[in-house]
């Protein structure tokens, strides 16, 4: 981390949004998850010295930093549940941020499934982020990731499957107002449209001895349709194509500014640049173009 000096710096942070001019982020913790750093016992602690940070900056900066994502201990749910109210209420948090598996455990499984109902009931938005790292090998015989495949498409699959499972969990059946925003613009699902309409319209088809369809029968819409109702935010480093991809799948209504920024090649604004230009180019309204920089944030985040 200390070679991003503006990921630590916060005085270099500063200068570097000044220079920008016209900039303000939403911050929350970077990976990895505080999971991979402590057991259940420890990582309570870490995430409330996460966020008692996080709100100092905020109180520090408000205009550079208008609010923040708190960080959850997810190997611990009760406490993670806890921090949530403690976060909201007592510092002031915007949402929450969930990794796409916790400690290999799948987001769908019955521990977590409080937590997505609390967010539901704040009306305040989970940020989706992808975790894996180069212990995931790419095929079973080998014992680690080559060519950093971990990182280049597995992070993109870590989300996807991650929202898939959250759609067949039902989620947004019993939580319609659920507001997921999804890192890297939806990962792989606004692409894979195609594949995902006609392919989870007929779930179970492809899989022999799985009721599948009964699933699809408890399902108050069709499968596609629930993939529209998550949130992209534009960190896609600026990929003029895949942004339009992204935005015609979620609708501007559910696109956010967002640049993963600093962790670009110059290690800086590099992102930032890019993710604007590209936002620019896209051939929209400057209304529409409004909602994308700020205006979905404001509405989300309630800022």
């Amino acid at each position: 981390m200390k070679s991003i000096p503006i990921l630590v710096d916060m005085e270099a942070r500063v200068r570097m949004m000044e220079e920008i001019g016209d900039y303000a982020q939403v911050i929350c913790l970077a990976a990895p998850p505080i999971e991979a750093l402590a057991g259940p016992d420890a990582s309570p602690d870490l995430a409330r010295i996460a966020n008692d940070s996080m709100a100092e900056i905020v109180a520090q900066y408000p205009k550079l930093f208008p609010a923040f994502i708190a960080s959850l201990p997810l190997n611990n749910p009760a406490a993670a549940s806890d921090e949530i109210d403690r976060s909201i209420r007592d510092l002031g948090a915007r949402g929450v941020q969930f990794f796409s598996n916790v400690k290999g455990k799948a987001l769908d499984q019955p521990e977590f499934r409080p937590l997505f109902e609390k967010m539901a009931s704040y009306d305040l938005p989970i940020l989706l982020h992808p975790a894996r790292n180069s212990s995931f090998s790419d095929y079973k015989t080998e014992d680690k990731s080559q060519y950093e495949i971990w990182w280049c498409i597995g992070w993109p699959y870590e989300t996807s499957a991650a929202m898939i499972r959250i759609v067949f969990a039902g989620y947004f059946d019993r939580w319609p107002d659920l507001k997921i925003i999804t890192h890297h613009l939806g990962a792989m699902i606004p692409y894979n449209e195609g594949r995902l309409g006609p392919g989870y319209d007929v779930l179970g088809a492809r899989s022999p001895g799985e009721n599948y369809g009964e699933l699809l029968k408890k399902l108050k819409k069709r499968p596609l349709d629930y993939f529209r109702m998550f949130y992209g935010d534009t960190a896609i480093f600026g990929a003029l194509p895949a942004m339009k991809c992204g935005l015609e799948f979620f609708g501007p209504g559910n696109v956010l500014f967002g640049t993963d920024c600093p962790f670009s090649p110059d290690k800086g604004a590099g992102n930032v640049r890019d993710t604007v230009r590209a936002i620019d180019a896209l051939p929209i309204g400057e209304e529409e173009r409004r909602m994308i920089y700020e205006g979905n944030a404001k509405r989300l985040m309630k800022i």
